[in-house]
Parts: C-alpha cells; structure tokens; sequence
C-alpha cells in the first residue's frame, strides 16, 4: 500500500466520523447522513481498489481513471457551487424582505431605525429585531 493511499484512506475515515457524529448530534438528516457516507466510502474504496476507477473510465470512454474521476469531480463541484450560490441569493432576497417589512413597522409605529439616546447621543438599542 502506497503512501497516498494510507493518507486517503484515513482522511475518508476521520469525514465518515465526523459524518456520523453531525448525524448523531442531529446536525444533518438522514439523507444527508447517506449522501457523504457514500461519498467517502466510495473514495475509500477507489483509493483501495484503483481498477474500479478504470472501469468507470472506460464506462464514461475516457482513457484513465484518475483522468475519470477528475473530471466528474469538475462537474459536481460546479453543481454543488451553483446550488450554493441559489441558496445564497434566496437567503439575500429574504433578508431584503424582511428588512423592508421591519423598517416599515418601524416607521409606522415611529420608531427611527437610527434612533440616538435622549440625553447620551449614544445609539440606542430597541432590543431584539
């Protein structure tokens, strides 16, 4: 067993670890839980048995394995940065709301959203939003 494969494996173990402690912890669902078990399983297994990722090349008809499994990898990284970058402007747009909503509460009920204390000039706090 080479180095590199020693260094994976344990790695692929410690991330099943500290899968299963997020699940156990409530953390992630049980989908979740699935999903990145498989995931380093299969990594673990791919750095032990290096001809299964030549018979997913010749699978996907290219010529090495490792080139196989780079390139997939491409194309779930890129899958997985759009699905964040969704998240992240669907998060944006409900803050936006929801900050609209507040300072117009706000407003209607005169409170100034940069209210000052009477007799300090420091910021006043209203307290939680």
């Amino acid at each position: 067993m080479m180095v590199i494969q020693i260094l994976v494996v344990t790695f692929a173990l410690f991330a099943l670890s500290r899968v299963f402690a997020r699940f156990r912890s409530r953390l992630i669902t049980l989908v979740e839980f699935m999903t990145w078990s498989g995931f380093w399983a299969a990594v673990a297994v791919l750095v032990l048995v290096p001809k299964l990722s030549q018979w997913f090349a010749k699978l996907l008809g290219v010529g090495r394995g490792a080139d196989a499994v780079f390139y997939t990898a491409i194309v779930v990284l890129f899958y997985l940065f759009f699905r964040i970058y969704s998240k992240i402007r669907a998060q944006e747009y409900q803050i936006t709301l929801l900050v609209r909503k507040l300072a117009l509460e706000r407003s209607r009920n005169g409170k100034s959203l940069n209210a000052t204390h009477p007799t300090t000039g420091t910021p006043k706090d209203d307290g939680p939003l």
